[in-house]
C-alpha cells in the first residue's frame, strides 16, 4: 500500500457538518473543521410544536464546501495532493424532493422558502398518521414489507415523509420527479451526477428506512404503494432497484467541486451512508459489539455474521440489512428519539424565564454552566428505591416498537424535589430506555458481547455514562476520537479509493482506540433493577 495517502470523512450532523482528514496508514488526523448551518441555527423552517424540522439544501452545500476548505487550510500541500478519497455520512432518514435533474426543489426559485421542498430531518414527526397507515396495510398484505425493519414502520422514515408531503402540498406533488436521501444526494453532488435514476443509492439508507430488500426485488411493489395512496403510483420506477455498500465508489470528484476544494478530479467519492452506521465503523465495531452513538438522539448499531443471525426477524428495531455497516455482516439498528435533546429541553425549561426576565447575556451564562452543575450535583446524590422515575419518550419512542405519538412522563415528585433530582431522573430515564433496547436484542436471540459509546454525550458527560453502565450492568468503552462518524467515513473512503482492501483492514490501521471506560457499580445495580421495573410499569400505563 502506498504510504501517506489521505482520505476525507465528512459527517453531517443535526446542527453542523465536520470534515476530518486522515492518514490512511496511521489514522493520524491531518486536519479538521466544523461548519454550523446558518439557517438551521436561526430556527428557520421549523415548528417544534408540530414536530416539523426541515433543513435547507443550501445549508448542506455551504457547509460541505466550508468545512472541507477550512480543514484543508490547516494542512500542508503534501497532504492536499495525497488525498485519494472522500466519503460522506448524514442523518437519516432525511429525504428531499428533487426534479428530473436531481435538484432539490428548495434550490429552485419558486420553492426557495417552502419547507416542503427542503430536506425533512430525521426527527420530523409530521407523518405519524402516514406511518400508521403503512403499518396497517403492510400487516394485512400478502408480503409484510415491514418484516426486515422490526415489523413497525416509523414516521421518521422515507415513505411516511414522502406520502405526507405529497398529500399536504400540491405544488410539491406537481414538481417532484423523485426523492433522495441526504446521504445519497450530497455524495452525488460531489461527483457531478445527481440524476436520480442513475446515482448510486445507499444500501444502508434503503434497507433501514425505505423497506428495500433483495427478497422484495428491491422496494415495496407499486401495487402496495398505489393501494396505500394513488399519489405514490409510479414513484417506485423513478427511484431505484439496486443499492450499494459504502465501501464502494460512487464516482470521482467533478471538475466543479475539484476546483472549489482545490483537489484532483481523480479523488474517489464513496457511496454515502447514515452517520450512526459509519460511526460504528469508526468505533471499530466487531461482531456482537453494541455501538451507541450518543448525541441529540441515540442510534445503536450491532452487526453479526449473516449465517448466525440472518434467519432471525428481530422485532421492534430499525431494521436488519445485509452490508449496512460492514459488507458481509448483517447490520442492525435501534435507538432513542431523544437523548441529549431531553437534557437540552430541561435546560431550556430553566433558562428561558431567565432570558425573558434578566436578558440574553444572563441566560447564556446560565445555559453554559447549568448541565455541568446539574451533572456534578446529581452524581453526588444517592440512588434509592424511592427515587422519582421518568419516561424518555419526550420525542416519541424509536425503539423498541416505534411509536412517535408517545409522550414523556414523570412520577414520584413531591415538595422536596429539586432541579438536580429531576435532572438525575431524566438521565436515568434515558438509561432505562437504553436497557429496553438491550433487553429486546437479548430476548430476540442476539447476544451482546461488548458495549462501545461514541458521540458528544459519551465524550462530555461521565455522569451520564456511569449511570448508563449501572443500568445496563455492563462495562462501556468510549472511543478516543471525538469524531468517530467522520473517522468511519474516512475509513470507508479509504476502501472505496483502494488504499485498503477491506473495512476491517482500514479499521485496524486508522482506528483511534479508547480513552475512557465505565464499570457498573454493584451497590447501585440492584437498585436500578427495581427502578427499571417501575419505569416499565409507568410506560405501560402511559401507553394504555
Amino acid at each position: 500500500m502506498t504510504q501517506n495517502q489521505y482520505t476525507i470523512g465528512v459527517d453531517f450532523g443535526t446542527d453542523s457538518v465536520r470534515a476530518l482528514i486522515v492518514n490512511t496508514s496511521t489514522g493520524e488526523i491531518a486536519g479538521t473543521a466544523v461548519h454550523s448551518y446558518d439557517r438551521w441555527k436561526k430556527g428557520l423552517y421549523c415548528h417544534p410544536a408540530s414536530s416539523q424540522f426541515r433543513q435547507h439544501p443550501l445549508d448542506y452545500l455551504e457547509g460541505l464546501e466550508g468545512c472541507i476548505r477550512a480543514a484543508l487550510e490547516t494542512c500542508p500541500d503534501t497532504v492536499r495532493t495525497s488525498i485519494v478519497g472522500i466519503s460522506v455520512d448524514t442523518t437519516g432518514s432525511t429525504p428531499g424532493a428533487v426534479d428530473k435533474n436531481g435538484t432539490p426543489l428548495a434550490l429552485l426559485p419558486e420553492f426557495a422558502e417552502n419547507p416542503n421542498g427542503m430536506f425533512i430531518l430525521w426527527k420530523d414527526h409530521t407523518a405519524n398518521a402516514e406511518a400508521d397507515e403503512i403499518n396497517a396495510l403492510a400487516h394485512s398484505w400478502e408480503i409484510d414489507f415491514t418484516k426486515f425493519v422490526g415489523g413497525i414502520y416509523s414516521s421518521e422514515w422515507f415513505w411516511a415523509k414522502i406520502l405526507h408531503t405529497l398529500r399536504v402540498d400540491e405544488s410539491i406533488r406537481e414538481k417532484a420527479f423523485s426523492w433522495v436521501e441526504h446521504c445519497d444526494w450530497i455524495s452525488a453532488v460531489l461527483t457531478g451526477n445527481t440524476n436520480p435514476l442513475t446515482m448510486k443509492r445507499s444500501r444502508c439508507a434503503a434497507g433501514h428506512k425505505a423497506m428495500w430488500n433483495e427478497t422484495f426485488d428491491g422496494l415495496p411493489s407499486d401495487e402496495f404503494l398505489t393501494t396505500l395512496d394513488p399519489l405514490l403510483h409510479g414513484l417506485r420506477n423513478r427511484l431505484y432497484r439496486e443499492t450499494y455498500t459504502s465501501d464502494e465508489g460512487m464516482g470521482t470528484l467533478s471538475s466543479e467541486w475539484a476546483q472549489k476544494l482545490g483537489l484532483s478530479t481523480s479523488v474517489v467519492v464513496g457511496v454515502g451512508a447514515f452517520d450512526a452506521h459509519m460511526g460504528a465503523v469508526g468505533a471499530e465495531i466487531e461482531p456482537y459489539t453494541f455501538v451507541r452513538v450518543m448525541g441529540t438522539s441515540t442510534c445503536d448499531m450491532l452487526m453479526a455474521p449473516n449465517e448466525e443471525i440472518g434467519h432471525l426477524l428481530i422485532k421492534g428495531i430499525c431494521g436488519q440489512v445485509d452490508g449496512s455497516i460492514v459488507p458481509g455482516m448483517l447490520g442492525t439498528e435501534a435507538g432513542q428519539s431523544a437523548y441529549g435533546d431531553y437534557y437540552a429541553w430541561f435546560q431550556r425549561l430553566i433558562t428561558e424565564p431567565v432570558r425573558q426576565l434578566l436578558g440574553q447575556e444572563a441566560a447564556e451564562l446560565l445555559a453554559e454552566k447549568l448541565i455541568p452543575y446539574l451533572s456534578e450535583k446529581a452524581a453526588a446524590l444517592p440512588v434509592t428505591e424511592n427515587d422519582p422515575v421518568a419516561l424518555d419518550w419526550i420525542n416519541g419512542r424509536r425503539t423498541p416498537d416505534a411509536n412517535h405519538g408517545l409522550k414523556a412522563a414523570l412520577m414520584g415528585l413531591n415538595l422536596g424535589t429539586d432541579a438536580v433530582l429531576i435532572f438525575k431522573t431524566l438521565v436515568e430515564a434515558t438509561a432505562f430506555g437504553s436497557r429496553a433496547i438491550v433487553d429486546r436484542f437479548l430476548s430476540e436471540g442476539v447476544p451482546i458481547k461488548r458495549v462501545i459509546a461514541i458521540g458528544g454525550v459519551a465524550k462530555k458527560s461521565p455522569f451520564v455514562m456511569q449511570t448508563l453502565s449501572d443500568v445496563l450492568n455492563m462495562p462501556i468503552q468510549v472511543t478516543s476520537s471525538d469524531q468517530a462518524c467522520a473517522l468511519g467515513a474516512a475509513m470507508n473512503a479509504a476502501v472505496a479509493a483502494g488504499a485498503h482492501a477491506s473495512l476491517p483492514e482500514a479499521q485496524k490501521a486508522m482506528g483511534s482506540g479508547f480513552d475512557a471506560s465505565y464499570e457498573p457499580r454493584p451497590e447501585v445495580v440492584e437498585i436500578y433493577k427495581k427502578l427499571y421495573v417501575k419505569y416499565q410499569a409507568l410506560g405501560a400505563f402511559v401507553e394504555l
